[in-house]
């Protein structure tokens, strides 16, 4: 005779087993600390590599605009420093710096944005509303404003000066030169002034570009 057929029955898996939490304390204790280093870490990012700043004023325009928010590059002068160096940026280059000695509206120093035009070494005139530079490879000199790659809203420099740089000097000028308190009025700036280099201007969003 045929033997009776058992149906087939397979059991239902077991129940998955909870895991135990574990770390539940350390967790806690991670998320607080990372709660409180990060005020620090953002004024370390600030003080040592970039920084947001605003425009305030007409003396770089038509380059920088006023209200324009800018990225400032800090790296490289936080870097020099590090290093014991002095930072000597690029002609060219705008840069912010500290500048003491004047009257801002009852603050006896302020944080301003300038181009720079003359290097260590090198001697600076502005005479007949331009800027001549005379350096070792240009002993007749040479107008940076025509060279420089960059736009002014007028050509013709007021001022008079006559002035030789040393090792850690550097001259500076806005581009608004007939609405700009710079170099020529208030001599040239220690490279230990310096906060850093104009990196990008993100606002408005329509003038957003890299220098």
């Amino acid at each position: 005779p045929s033997m009776p057929r058992v149906p087939y029955y397979i059991p239902p898996p077991p129940p998955p087993r909870r895991s135990k939490r574990r770390g539940g304390w350390g967790s806690k204790i991670a998320t607080l600390l990372l709660f409180l280093a990060a005020p620090a870490i953002a004024l370390f990012i600030a003080a040592f590599v970039v920084q947001s700043y605003q425009v305030d004023g007409q003396s770089m325009e038509p380059t920088l605009q006023d209200n324009d928010r800018l990225i400032v590059d800090k790296w490289q002068r936080s870097w020099a420093r590090i290093t014991h160096n002095d930072y000597l940026p690029n002609r060219g280059n705008i840069i912010i710096f500290n500048q003491g000695g004047l009257d801002f509206a009852g603050s006896a120093s302020k944080q301003l944005i300038k181009r720079v035009i003359g290097l260590p070494g090198e001697r600076v005139v502005v005479a007949n509303g331009k800027v001549t530079v005379y350096n070792k490879n240009n002993p007749n000199g040479f107008n940076p404003d025509a060279s420089g790659g960059y736009k002014l809203s007028t050509a013709i420099t007021p001022g008079s000066v006559d002035i030789a740089l040393v090792d850690d000097e550097i001259f500076v000028c806005g581009d608004n030169r007939a609405n700009s308190e710079d170099s020529r009025y208030f001599g040239p700036i220690k490279a230990n002034q310096i906060v850093g280099k104009l990196g990008f201007r993100i606002v408005p969003l329509d003038k957003a570009q890299k220098f």
